[in-house]
């Protein structure tokens, strides 16, 4: 069997194409012809000509969306001119029916991975579609908004399914940071309501990378700058602890300092410049000897 001319669709002589081209010819020519063939465009742009009032049809459905009619129409050409490629005759004579869900699918993968602005479950999207759908026409019937109950009845959702369908629709229009949260003047925007950056992810990754190489440290110094930095000990408590001299504790992290930083920098690191000795006065509040020359005895 045949594939139908559309009613009312007059039969019109295209250029490279013999006069009264049926649908199944066309689409012989479609998938016959190599790619550049200028017939293969002819056949196709009068396919297209003839059946885009399928594309018309399933365009319309979003027109109160925040996407252009125009950008929706080139989609939809493009799932037809799919539908023409695919369609076969000997599974059925109507182009028409196979067309409209191929544009409709095409649709919406445009809106599932052009148009999200974050990533939202397949379901909650198609349940936001349908959503949008039936509120547009229990709006019009009731006169009125419909609450959640009359709109999750209408569309056949849950409360919860209607709630995360609610979600899916704030995911495909996000608010701008400068949007206020309210009608009221001098309301707090959206922006103002983000939290600061958290401090502790520079800590976590900074710990993160300096435990990377603590185990190229000798055990003793591993020791040191533990009780330093983790004991909060002193150089002189370490050194009573560890039976070494003040000075020797001090060279002893210098030493694994360095180390780490130019582990860290990969050599990059500008070098340390010489700290100051402590007074005698200052080291005795601290409760650490003082020195009085940079060589001292270890």
């Amino acid at each position: 069997m045949g594939v139908s001319h559309p009613r009312g669709m007059p039969r019109s002589s295209v250029a490279g194409l013999p006069d009264g081209c049926t649908d199944e010819d066309l689409i012989g020519l479609v998938q016959s012809l190599p790619y550049g063939s200028p017939r293969r465009a002819a056949a196709y742009e009068e396919l297209v000509r003839r059946y885009d009032f399928v594309v018309k049809a399933c365009v319309r459905r979003y027109r109160d969306g925040p996407e252009s009619v125009e950008d929706l129409m080139q989609v939809g050409y493009l799932g037809l001119l799919k539908a023409i490629s695919k369609f076969d005759p000997e599974l059925g004579p109507n182009l028409t029916a196979y067309a409209q869900p191929c544009v409709s699918g095409e649709l919406k993968r445009h809106f599932r991975d052009k148009r999200w602005q974050v990533r939202v479950h397949r379901t909650s999207q198609e349940n936001m579609l349908a959503v949008r759908e039936v509120r547009a026409t229990l709006t019009q019937h009731l006169g009125r908004t419909p609450d959640e109950h009359e709109l999750a009845e209408a569309a056949g959702l849950t409360l919860e399914e209607l709630r995360e369908a609610g979600q899916a629709e704030v995911a495909f229009r996000p608010y701008y940071l400068d949007a206020p949260v309210s009608s009221e003047e001098e309301a707090t925007t959206f922006g103002e309501l983000l939290g600061g950056d958290d401090p502790g992810i520079d800590l976590a990754i900074d710990t993160d990378a300096l435990w990377s190489h603590w185990s190229t440290l000798p055990r003793r110094q591993q020791r040191i700058l533990a009780m330093r930095f983790y004991g909060n000990m002193t150089q002189a408590e370490i050194g009573s602890r560890l039976g070494i001299s003040q000075m020797h504790v001090s060279r002893l992290l210098d030493n694994a300092l360095a180390q780490l930083r130019d582990c860290l920098t990969g050599g990059t690191a500008p070098p340390r410049k010489p700290r100051q000795r402590r007074s005698a006065s200052r080291a005795a509040s601290l409760g650490e000897p003082a020195t009085s020359q940079p060589g001292g005895a270890s």
